[in-house]
């Protein structure tokens, strides 16, 4: 009798699901790095910031007065009491789901509330593990393109005409990832005036990066809050307070939504991390001087980022509103031919071109739905900047 064992078997939920471009350029930069090779990496959004020393603070407090068993699996009262005061728009603490990380709440959202035959529209270009989470939960991505002639933006008709019955969430993300775009009130408002001929859409808005600003921002449901019991907010601490590797996001929504995404989450990770429960409280409670300061220096970045960029003939690099991140046009070097001759075919082929000749780690426009772009993070020191914008300017003179 054959006893052999039987040969593994992805799930269909699994079947699409890989290591994002994203994270797989970074360790292509990171096995170069380890190899000698003076890579200098610009694919990932991370703040190279340290957390402020009160929030590190209060974290070692609370572990040492014991604050370590479970917490509640919805979040811990003091901290869902402080989003719902910091919010920008009235809700409760009833209301908020607090996670391991925004990425959590959006899957635990999903997860709750996506069948087989449902669609989610997403303007392109989009943060890839949008499309990752929709594939998980076995529903259809539907993307809208968002030209940088558009800002990066949907439009009220473009979404109009995206709404069938099989439309379940639409996501917005402001400011965006990869773009830094971000949506005025006004633009909000013509949003919401669809959505209101569509009663049977919810609405999930990203705004993590709601304090990394350069324009007035204004959270959706301050804009639209009569849309409030169909809209779920993901915010968190990762980007503004870099807090990246204490993975504690959250979600605001209306009570029936939240609570389903409470039992989704107690079946897979039970409530976030007690420890870092606390340091979030104390980030959204304790001094806020840190915020304005690396926003200022963010600023700086991107000034000097977009300038330089635009001074590379074949790229075209738009000015973003927020975030950390600019998502250039490479459309002018697409068709060029390296010294040996590889014609340059794609966005991908300049950003695997660029690290290969100019050691620097780019992400491609396509990773985010919208080919003919990169994405590059200026979360970074000045002086890596110049560098690593020097070497692009360098590799894409070579091509002819």
């Amino acid at each position: 009798m054959n006893r052999s064992p039987a040969a593994f078997r992805r799930s269909r939920r699994a079947s699409a699901l890989q290591l994002s471009e994203i994270v797989q350029i970074s360790e292509a930069a990171k096995a170069m790095k380890a190899a000698g090779a003076p890579v200098l990496s610009f694919g990932t959004g991370e703040p190279d910031f340290p957390t402020p020393a009160h929030i590190c603070a209060a974290a070692h407090r609370a572990a040492l007065e014991g604050e370590t068993g479970y917490p509640p699996t919805q979040g811990t009262l003091r901290l869902r009491t402080a989003v719902a005061d910091q919010a920008g728009f009235v809700t409760s603490a009833a209301n908020i789901i607090v996670s391991t990380g925004a990425k959590q709440v959006i899957s635990n959202a999903f997860l709750a509330t996506l069948d087989p035959a449902d669609e989610v529209i997403v303007p392109a270009p989009y943060w890839t593990s949008y499309g990752d989470i929709i594939a998980m939960c076995e529903a259809t991505l539907v993307p809208v393109p968002c030209p940088a002639a558009d800002g990066f933006l949907l439009s009220p008709e473009a979404l109009e005409a995206a709404i069938t019955p099989k439309t379940r969430w639409l996501m917005l993300n402001s400011p965006g990832n990869p773009s830094g775009a971000m949506y005025s009130v006004d633009q909000l408002r013509a949003l919401a005036e669809v959505l209101r001929r569509h009663p049977h859409v919810w609405v999930l808005v990203d705004e993590i990066y709601r304090h990394i600003a350069y324009a007035p921002f204004t959270s959706f449901c301050a804009a639209a809050p009569d849309l409030m019991d169909r809209t779920l907010v993901v915010d968190g601490v990762s980007k503004a307070h870099a807090m990246t590797g204490w993975r504690l996001g959250w979600g605001i929504g209306p009570e029936p939504l939240i609570r389903t995404m409470v039992a989704v989450q107690g079946q897979s990770t039970s409530g976030a991390s007690s420890i870092s429960q606390a340091a979030a409280l104390a980030a959204l409670t304790g001094p806020q001087d840190h915020l304005a300061l690396r926003n200022a220096e963010f600023r700086k970045r991107r000034d000097y980022t977009v300038e330089a960029l635009n001074q590379i003939c074949g790229i075209t690099c738009p000015n973003p509103q927020g975030a950390f991140y600019v998502f250039p046009s490479c459309s002018g070097l697409i068709g060029k031919h390296t010294p040996k001759g590889t014609v340059i075919d794609s966005d991908a082929a300049f950003c695997e071109y660029t690290l290969k000749q100019g050691l620097v780690a780019l992400v491609p426009g396509r990773a985010f739905g919208l080919p003919g772009h990169f994405r590059l993070s200026y979360a970074y020191a000045m002086d890596d900047l110049r560098t690593g914008i020097a070497r692009i300017a360098a590799a894409a003179a070579t091509l002819t």
